[in-house]
């Protein structure tokens, strides 16, 4: 039996509870925020003039179902606080939430969260099974997307066992994202999460309709891990088949950076002298409450991938800057908070001395332990010749320090006040009702009406 078939009867079988429903509603919150919010952004007002100049009459809703993925995609990324799968590097949400919000517009909740629970399920499984070599070239959420859209769609079209594993054999075909975007700071990486969207629907819908892929396009010696994956850890795809839906072990971003980046951050706000102005909110090993001018520098230590990716001492765009190590650190430790507004050109210039000061490079141990954890490690060198220092093995908003339902709905307030969107309090309602049978909501009509 091909390993995708033996993936998808893993998913078909495995029990879902109600408390699993609950969880999907919440992730499901968290992606539709991140896709309303996306639009106010200068990637996202471009995606939406694409997308109003192919549609008939400008109307988002006479879009082909792939393309409202794609769209939909494409915007969940944007603003680098969509959720994360630590052991996968998999953003779920983007790629497999617009494929549940389209194909289950008006249909019964339960339905369209148990398919975005399997679709991630998906995802994330082939994820930790390229192994940590595919991460060098290749952008997981990419590569792995496809499989995860492809079962939510192959769910909510309530196909067979060998139709899904037709709907996985194309959709893998399809794999592709590279990171050469960092290069220049090209808009590719949205385009990442659209596409794999888009590319499993399709996969799907050809499926329904008799289109047959590879059965082995794994495995096979001419397919995803032989052409993807110099070192796959191909017992990640299959284990712990009894083990809670891998959307409990998802990551939800607090904070609009690179979720490599959070750790980092999170240690610098605890330390951040704004922070600890109240004796009692104050760190221990900040007990004197120094100034930002005593410090004479800064050293973070993390991890080989956040060094890949977020190593950019002077970042020259929002962008780059929600990718900068050294950026994130300042503005955590000067402003005392990291927010939507740290990475403009404004912020950029203000915290460019600070961003001056930090020097990045790798602690083994933390090391070590990637990617089952994230961590990272910061000294700030005193004037006075104090050394402060602190380190953490996660971030808030892993699995181990969840966002609770209140801090989501906060999250999500947030996003939808960032869009300017309205009725936000009923969209969050309706969401959280789904577990109950509420129908899902139609955001692309909601898109429409908010333009």
């Amino acid at each position: 039996m091909s390993l995708t078939k033996q993936l998808v009867e893993l998913i078909a079988t495995k029990p879902i509870a109600a408390r699993d429903l609950e969880v999907s509603a919440l992730f499901l919150l968290d992606a539709t925020a991140n896709m309303i919010a996306g639009q106010n952004s200068s990637q996202g007002k471009k995606l939406l003039a694409w997308a109003r100049e192919i549609a008939p009459e400008g109307h988002l809703s006479a879009l082909d179902d792939g393309r409202k993925a794609f769209l939909l995609g494409a915007l969940c990324h944007i603003l680098e606080v969509d959720d994360l799968h630590r052991a996968s590097i998999v953003h779920p949400g983007c790629v497999v939430g617009p494929v549940a919000l389209i194909l289950g517009a008006k249909q019964n909740g339960q339905g369209v969260l148990t398919a975005f629970l399997k679709g991630v399920e998906a995802t994330t499984r082939v994820g930790m099974s390229v192994g940590s070599e595919h991460y060098k070239i290749w952008h997981n959420t990419a590569t792995c997307g496809p499989f995860g859209s492809a079962v939510c769609a192959a769910s909510l079209y309530q196909l067979s066992i060998d139709q899904t594993v037709h709907a996985l054999g194309n959709a893998g075909s399809q794999a592709c994202g590279f990171w050469e975007f960092l290069t220049t700071g090209a808009e590719t990486k949205h385009m990442h999460a659209g596409r794999g969207a888009e590319s499993g629907l399709v996969a799907a819908q050809l499926a329904k309709h008799g289109f047959t892929g590879a059965p082995e396009i794994l495995e096979g010696p001419r397919g995803f891990y032989a052409g993807t994956c110099p070192k796959p850890e191909i017992d990640q795809l299959l284990a712990k088949p009894n083990d809670v839906w891998q959307m409990h072990l998802t990551s939800i971003k607090p904070w609009p950076s690179c979720r490599h980046t959070h750790p980092a951050i999170e240690i610098a706000l605890s330390l951040a002298p704004t922070n600890n102005a109240d004796p009692k909110n104050a760190d221990p090993k900040n007990a004197d409450q120094w100034q930002l001018e005593d410090v004479e520098s800064i050293r973070g230590f993390t991890y080989q991938a956040t060094i890949d990716l977020c190593d950019q001492p002077l970042p020259n765009s929002v962008y780059a800057a929600k990718f900068s190590l050294q950026h994130c650190i300042a503005a955590a430790l000067s402003d005392g908070q990291v927010g939507l507004d740290s990475f403009d050109e404004k912020a950029r210039k203000r915290l460019k001395t600070v961003c001056e000061k930090v020097s990045i490079s790798i602690d083994e141990k933390v090391q070590a332990a990637y990617p089952k954890q994230w961590g990272a490690r910061i000294e700030l060198d005193l004037a006075d010749g104090t050394v402060i220092h602190k380190a953490t093995s996660s971030a808030y908003g892993d699995p181990d320090a969840p966002l609770d339902r209140t801090a989501m709905i906060k999250k999500a307030n947030m996003l939808f006040e960032h869009a300017g969107f309205q009725n936000s309090d009923g969209l969050i309602k309706n969401i959280l009702a789904m577990p109950n049978g509420a129908p899902c909501p139609d955001i692309i009509a909601l898109l429409d009406a908010n333009l």
